[in-house]
């Protein structure tokens, strides 16, 4: 089964022909760089944010999903570390109500 290419990986890959193909185009047409450089940002980001809004608001979703889960992702390592870490709280507590324990009847004596 062929996995699908994510969105930003599509998205990205487009940006970055939106500027390419024009500065490529300037630089052939002998424009100076930077001119061209310039010519090609403007209209790199003029034409993604008139032709490529449907996969940036897919990109922003999914950002925000990835954001904002219900349930956050717990790795098995995590888990572990949250038990020894559980397990040493309960074994100071223990030897702190020891200690507590034994300066209580000293200071009754």
């Amino acid at each position: 089964m062929v996995k699908s290419v994510p969105v930003w990986i599509w998205f990205t890959a487009l940006r970055i022909l939106m500027f390419a193909v024009p500065l490529a185009v300037l630089l052939i047409a002998g424009v100076p760089g930077w001119v061209a450089a310039l010519v090609a940002a403007v209209f790199g980001l003029s034409a993604s944010l008139i032709f490529l809004r449907r996969p940036r608001e897919s990109m922003a979703t999914d950002l925000y999903e990835a954001r904002h889960r219900e349930t956050p992702v717990v790795h098995e390592d995590d888990a572990d570390e949250d038990a020894a870490v559980e397990a040493g709280t309960a074994r100071t507590n223990g030897a702190a109500k020891g200690t507590s324990t034994v300066a209580d009847d000293a200071a009754r004596d």
